[in-house]
């Protein structure tokens, strides 16, 4: 009975020790990087925040894009707080080989049609709304360099302009282009298929041959310059559609039917032209129109500290960021230090705007090196393996949160802790920063402390960034009132 007692009375203490125990614990004033701290009596860790000044600029770099990656095609011609959008896209489709002949007698050669087939590879804006778009024959006055890459948001450094149309303008509905297309010579899906004219049918069917327009590469090129695709400016629009030329999905298909052997059974067929990745040429142009807008009144080229900045994925906007009492911050631990970035949903239109328009996947957080007038990585935190970027653990990636009464508000964190602790330990330079939501970019990559003194040229791709033109987000600056962008750290005196 007394053992029993005993064992009873055990329990009844041990249970008492861990809730007294657990309310003991300490109580820091933050929680933010708990884990990294380590568990030592009389350690105490502080949090402070970093005041910013944050400005807007538009991106005056070249905007690259290339034959692998996915290009754009369309309008948005309603975004109150960005701005107007156009992109238009001008490539070559070619025979497999020349001279080129269509099978069978040319007499015979009946013409059926031609249609002009995209690789749909999704879209970006509001899918309600019809794309108007038509095919246009570029000029011969400007014919496309295979071997140059053009300017994504410089049109005029190299222009391609057009002649006339070659199809009439068609009507998109966004929301069926993943539809399956099932006939007798296609089983696909994810087809932009717009109908050509029958004279330019004709054209390609019976008019060219092999001892004109087909008899070489050259020829064809004297011929015919290649397709234009834009989206008709007099029908509003309000989305960009991404396609792809290397995509099998791509082609112009050419039906026809003809007698082979003179018999009287006739028989349809289709030849097609593809994109040729060695000797295609492209140019993809996008242009941003401010005007109007309320981004326009934001846009600066000087210092001027703003409560309210603004992202464009690229060809767009960056906003530069400083620090001005980083460089003076006292020696100390740094547990954690976090840039903070969130969006300022739009109060008027915040299911429709923000809802259609959403914020790039990725933004970038560089370094800006005046010295060299180049971007550069965050020292000692941006770091590149074999797999490419830390992104995961350096963050930029879009997440969502519950912010002052708004559901599914975009934010951006970055984890900088070993840049701050260079500066306040080895008095490592403070750089002015740049936010960016960029496609194809570079940066000058330095390998993190102590071997940070040979860079070399990182190149980031859609695949590290954003698909070209898709995304744009209103960030809260450093003096905005709910949401402040900030540099919170988390430190312990020495």
């Amino acid at each position: 009975m007394l053992a029993n007692f005993k064992m009873h009375f055990a329990r009844i203490f041990f249970f008492v020790f861990l809730i007294f125990s657990a309310a003991c614990t300490r109580i820091t004033t933050t929680e933010l990087g708990a884990g990294l701290i380590p568990v030592v009596d009389g350690v105490n860790t502080f949090d402070t925040i970093m005041e910013l000044q944050t400005d807007t600029f538009n991106e005056s770099d070249t905007t690259r894009i290339y034959n692998a990656n996915n290009m754009v095609i369309g309008a948005i011609s309603n975004d109150p707080i960005f701005g107007t959008t156009q992109a238009e896209l001008n490539f070559e489709l070619k025979p497999s080989f020349y001279p080129f002949k269509v099978p069978g007698t040319k007499d015979s050669l009946v013409v059926d049609s031609a249609v002009l087939i995209l690789s749909y590879k999704g879209y970006y804006g509001d899918s309600t709304q019809p794309l108007n778009v038509a095919v246009h024959e570029i000029s011969p006055t400007t014919p496309l360099d295979p071997f140059y890459n053009y300017p994504v948001n410089f049109p005029t450094v190299k222009p391609v302009s057009t002649i006339g149309t070659l199809s009439n303008t068609i009507s998109l509905d966004i929301r069926t282009l993943g539809d399956s297309v099932k006939n007798r010579f296609e089983n696909a899906n994810n087809q932009i298929r717009i109908p050509l004219r029958m004279d330019v049918a004709r054209r390609f069917l019976k008019d060219y041959d092999s001892t004109n327009a087909y008899l070489n590469d050259s020829a064809f090129q004297s011929y015919f310059k290649g397709f234009s695709v834009k989206v008709q400016s007099s029908n509003p629009a309000n989305a960009l559609l991404y396609v792809n030329l290397l995509d099998t999905n791509t082609k112009l298909a050419l039906y026809y039917n003809t007698s082979t052997t003179g018999a009287t059974v006739r028989d349809t067929s289709v030849i097609y032209f593809k994109f040729n990745s060695a000797f295609g040429g492209y140019a993809n142009f996008v242009t941003r129109n401010t005007t109007g807008a309320e981004i326009s009144n934001r846009i600066t080229t000087t210092s001027r500290p703003d409560s309210l900045v603004y992202v464009q994925s690229a060809p767009g906007t960056y906003v530069r960021i400083r620090v001005p009492g980083l460089q003076n911050l006292s020696n100390r631990i740094v547990h954690r230090a976090e840039l903070i970035a969130e969006q300022v949903p739009d109060d008027n239109n915040i299911m429709t705007l923000d809802r259609y328009f959403q914020a790039p996947r990725l933004l970038l957080l560089s370094a800006f090196d005046s010295a060299k007038n180049q971007k550069r990585s965050i020292p000692n935190d941006y770091i590149v393996g074999s797999s490419g970027p830390n992104t995961v653990d350096f963050g930029g990636f879009r997440t969502f949160k519950t912010i002052n009464g708004y559901d599914r508000v975009a934010a951006y964190n970055f984890v900088i802790s070993r840049y701050v602790q260079g500066i306040v330990t080895r008095k490592d330079s403070s750089f002015t920063l740049r936010l960016s939501a960029p496609s194809n970019d570079s940066l000058n990559y330095f390998p993190p402390f102590p071997n940070n003194f040979v860079s070399q040229m990182y190149y980031l791709s859609p695949a590290q960034g954003n698909e070209l033109a898709n995304g744009r987000v209103r960030l809260g600056g450093g003096s905005h009132s709910r949401f402040r962008m900030r540099l919170r750290i988390v430190y312990s005196r020495i």
